[in-house]
């Protein structure tokens, strides 16, 4: 049970605004009513869709809340799947996003590319950019044609790559584009590869999953330990790319969709000068910059998780007003 429930169990007798009163910071104030109302309206474990692109099966997940506010997708990175990204599930610690959104009152949807999780690979054994944001778009229009509503995109490290791609060439069923651990710079040039090898299909490794967490007492190692498993338990081996190439179309002025662009300060892979070119070029005037103190690449997981989550939703709603 994590701090904010033992907190909320042992002053039971209180009234909720003495609570509120006596937790003073409104970082631990968000952190209560975030308990409160994931415990009243989360679905206890993600279900599981398969969505049709171009005859291969995509998994899609789902946590949704009754009336949502509205619809968010997810896209996992390069090496891990969505699960165990988007829905870590450690006793006595509130870490999975999907939860976290669905507190907010959104709905919460998370894609698994092809080779990752629950999606199997395609005949070529490969994935590709151009495959990936395809793969993507297809997903959003049964998710529009589903709810009735375009959904906002959230992409993680490469995740966030393959929603800007998306985002470029098919915009029509996206309401928003949240980047966060946005790995590139968009000055570069990556040199054309038309490789047909077979993919090496290795296998992936404890010191891999655990990589990301950079930052001293952001995380506990027990939530450490409970992702390395079911990281290694959904991808036992390494999904594999060629034609990287093709992510030379990434630009940000052809980016006509709203844009959050969320850093955290101490992750490896987000350089502060590429995101100020970026963001510059973004062709939307609807747009953020957030930097998130104290985290890293898997702030998602860490103590930034509820300035994360919180910086999202805020910047959704913005676009409201």
């Amino acid at each position: 049970m994590n701090n904010v429930a033992l907190f909320v169990l042992a002053n039971s007798n209180r009234t909720l605004l003495g609570l509120v009163r006596s937790l003073k910071s409104p970082l631990r104030v968000f952190g209560l009513l975030m308990f409160l109302l994931q415990s009243a309206s989360a679905q206890t474990s993600a279900v599981q869709h398969t969505v049709d692109a171009d005859g291969h099966p995509m998994a899609l997940w789902e946590k949704s809340v009754a009336q949502p506010k509205g619809h968010i997708l997810l896209h996992h990175g390069r090496t891990w799947s969505s699960i165990p990204d988007f829905d870590l599930q450690v006793p006595g610690e509130d870490l999975s996003l999907m939860d976290g959104f669905n507190a907010m009152g959104y709905s919460v949807w998370a894609l698994d590319a092809r080779g990752y999780g629950e999606t199997p690979r395609d005949g070529s054994g490969w994935n590709t950019p151009d495959r990936a944001a395809e793969d993507l778009s297809i997903v959003l229009e049964w998710l529009s044609d589903r709810n009735g509503t375009a959904t906002h995109v959230w992409g993680w490290s490469y995740g966030s790559m393959i929603a800007q791609l998306t985002a470029q060439r098919y915009p029509d069923a996206i309401a928003s584009l949240t980047l966060f651990g946005y790995p590139t710079d968009p000055d570069a040039v990556i040199p054309q590869s038309n490789s047909h090898a077979e993919p090496p299909n290795r296998p992936t490794t404890r010191a891999a999953a655990a990589s990301d967490f950079i930052v001293p007492g952001s995380i506990t190692q027990r939530a450490i330990d409970t992702y390395v498993a079911a990281a290694l338990k959904a991808d036992p081996i390494r999904a594999d790319w060629n034609q990287l190439h093709q992510w030379n179309a990434l630009d940000g002025e052809a980016l006509t969709l709203p844009t959050l662009l969320l850093q955290a300060e101490f992750d490896p892979l987000a350089d502060t000068d590429s995101h100020a070119r970026f963001f510059a070029k973004i062709a939307n005037p609807n747009k953020q910059w957030v930097v998130l103190a104290g985290g890293d690449h898997a702030a998602l997981l860490e103590t930034p998780r509820q300035k994360l989550i919180k910086s999202t939703i805020d910047f959704i709603e913005w676009l409201e007003h």
